[in-house]
């Protein structure tokens, strides 16, 4: 089917796909922050689970398909290159929020608790790659940990936003998450189907483009690692960046930046439903130390992350904060070491 796509084709194909997650994925971002003032979930939660939800269906089938496949090389890098690459994104917001520092306007609890939680996850995966490798039925036992440990984090979260114990200072350019004062007309069984519609297109909009993005990375000759992190982890991440952007835009702060760091926990899960895919041993002891790297990567560029939405810079260099210029600086240095890795091999 697809991957017998002509190389013109299959540019023709990435491009088309790309234009639909553009125009959805600016829908999509107003649909969720609709329904988090009309269910009362919040921004924080909304963007960690829908928006995070929906923009990584993409992902998660190609992770899913390439273990199933037996390619855990990509199936690992397209997760881990995925959480990198969508943290790179924040910055790109950043650029575009020129009032103040993203991270010092969107400091919440909950998104405070969203990068705890991201930091954890990530951990367990190190946790795995280097434990004994054993595995129960073909599954590691840090997968079902990793998925306890994900549903635990987002009933803290939750918990912490009904009576949280910490909040930020607020200042003149700092956006509290609150509910749009105006009525929208619109049931809100209408605005989950529309929802329901709306991450169905950019879940097919992500397949097709994978799949034209596989045909093109086999005319380059990379290798599955440089393939999963530089092309389709980017490719299947593009509505991430879209939904950013489109929610600072609206002026959904903590709902852009919990849209990151909430996918970003979800996209951990990527690992563990791999493994349980992947039916030759653990998945986690079958990716090389180059695609591990990647978990380190997204470890030092979280932990950056939530510096920032704690030191809450108003201003920084080129009117972004600190930590966006050192997330730009720490995903271009592991681009050049997959790059390097891969001529070295």
């Amino acid at each position: 089917m697809l991957d017998d796509l002509s190389l013109p084709l299959a540019i023709g194909l990435f491009i088309a796909s790309a234009a639909v997650i553009g125009v959805v994925g600016t829908r999509l971002a107003s649909i969720v922050d609709e329904l988090a003032d009309r269910t009362g979930l919040g921004e924080a939660i909304a963007g960690a689970v829908l928006l995070g939800l929906a923009t990584s269906l993409a992902g998660i089938v190609l992770s899913v398909s390439a273990a199933w496949g037996g390619r855990p090389e990509l199936a690992m890098s397209n997760a881990l290159g995925g959480i990198a690459a969508q943290t790179l994104f924040l910055t790109v917001a950043d650029l575009a929020y020129r009032r103040a520092n993203l991270e010092h306007a969107a400091a919440s609890i909950g998104n405070m608790m969203q990068g705890a939680l991201l930091l954890c996850l990530l951990a367990l995966l190190l946790v795995g790659r280097f434990s004994t490798e054993i595995t129960i039925w073909g599954v590691h036992p840090v997968t079902p940990v990793l998925f306890c440990g994900y549903v635990f984090g987002l009933r803290l979260i939750n918990q912490a936003q009904i009576d949280p114990m910490w909040s930020p200072a607020r200042t003149m350019e700092t956006r509290v998450d609150e509910p749009d004062e105006a009525e929208s007309r619109r049931s809100l069984t209408r605005l989950w189907l529309v929802f329901v519609v709306l991450a169905t297109l950019l879940g097919l909009s992500g397949w097709a483009m994978e799949r034209s993005a596989t045909v093109i990375s086999d005319v380059s000759g990379l290798d599955q690692a440089a393939v999963g992190v530089l092309m389709t982890s980017v490719a299947t991440s593009l509505p991430e960046l879209v939904t950013t952007v489109a929610a600072v835009r609206r002026g959904a702060l903590t709902l852009a930046v919990a849209g990151i760091i909430g996918g970003n926990a979800f996209d951990t899960l990527f690992a563990g439903a791999a493994d349980i895919a992947y039916r030759e041993g653990s998945i986690y002891h079958a990716t090389p130390d180059s695609v591990s790297l990647w978990i380190a990567l997204s470890l030092l560029m979280t932990g950056v992350l939530l510096v920032g939405l704690i030191r809450r810079e108003e201003q920084g260099p080129g009117r972004i904060g600190f930590e966006s210029v050192a997330i730009i600086a720490c995903y271009a240095v592991g681009v050049v070491m997959v790059l390097v890795g891969g001529e070295g091999g």
